[in-house]
Parts: structure tokens; C-alpha cells; sequence
């Protein structure tokens, strides 16, 4: 691998890429989740839960291209395996059995709440870091699933 010369030295580049792995793969959990949610929600509530799971799961798959990229980026590899996402993550994978549809959206809206705070760790590594371009990436993942967490909120209550 040739010298990177980005302004950021190995140490910084090493510790925000890990930051964003950790983001990276609890938004790859929360997006198998959301899409088998998507799948498999029955009730009343189907069809806007179905397409709401879709806006939601559809945002989070074009999310972790940029994510990975930008690890990439700073000359680190993003997670390659299953095995290796879930050692990262925070969140559970979904359980064998779908939940009831009022309780998926209980299990989405904790999910983007620790993903919001886990993005807010990363923020900080990069600000310490001084890597601006990591830090534009996290703040609009932020304000993504903070919306997200606004809706599920209130389709809980």
C-alpha cells in the first residue's frame, strides 16, 4: 500500500476507521432487521408499517456504501463477514421468530437510539482527530436516525 498524505496521521486515520466500523456495522444489523421486519409484519397497521420498514431499510443500504467508503478511504478495511459485523455490534440481530408489529417498532426505535448514540462516540473520535470529512458523514447519519427514532416514537405512542 502506498503512503496516505490526507493530513491525518496513521493513528487518527486508525482510530476514526474503527469508530466507523463500529457505526458501519450496527447500521448493517439495524438494516437486516428492518428489512426482515419489512417482510414479516402482519396487523392492521401492514401496509404503512410495511412501507415505512421500506423508506427505512432503503436509506440505511445507501448509508453503509458511504460508510465503508470512507473507512476505505482513510486506508482501512470495513467489516467482511457476518461474523465479523455482529463482533462489532452493538445492536442484537432480530430473533428467530418475528415479533408482533407494535413490538417491532419498540425494537426499531431502541435500535436507532443506541445506533444515535454509537454515531455520537464516533463524532467524537473524529473531531478529536480533526477529520472533517468523517465528521460531515456522521452528523448526517445522525440527523437520519434521529428522524427515524421521531417517527417510530410516534407511531408508539
Amino acid at each position: 500500500m502506498t503512503d496516505i498524505n490526507i493530513g491525518l496521521d496513521d493513528n487518527a486515520r486508525g482510530s476514526v476507521a474503527d469508530a466507523l466500523n463500529g457505526v458501519l456495522a450496527d447500521t448493517y444489523v439495524l438494516y437486516m432487521k428492518t428489512h426482515s421486519y419489512h417482510w414479516n409484519v402482519t396487523g392492521p397497521q401492514f401496509h404503512s408499517l410495511h412501507n415505512m420498514f421500506e423508506e427505512q431499510y432503503r436509506e440505511m443500504w445507501a448509508a453503509l456504501d458511504e460508510l465503508a467508503e470512507r473507512v476505505r478511504a482513510l486506508g482501512h478495511f470495513a467489516p467482511t463477514s457476518g461474523a465479523d459485523f455482529t463482533e462489532r455490534a452493538a445492536i442484537k440481530s432480530a430473533d428467530a421468530q418475528p415479533p408482533a408489529a407494535g413490538e417491532m417498532i419498540k425494537i426499531l426505535l431502541a435500535d436507532h437510539e443506541t445506533l444515535i448514540r454509537r454515531a455520537r462516540e464516533a463524532l467524537e473520535t473524529a473531531d478529536d482527530a480533526d477529520d472533517d470529512a468523517s465528521e460531515d458523514l456522521l452528523t448526517q447519519r445522525i440527523q437520519s436516525h434521529e428522524k427515524t427514532a421521531w417517527m417510530l416514537r410516534a407511531m408508539a405512542s
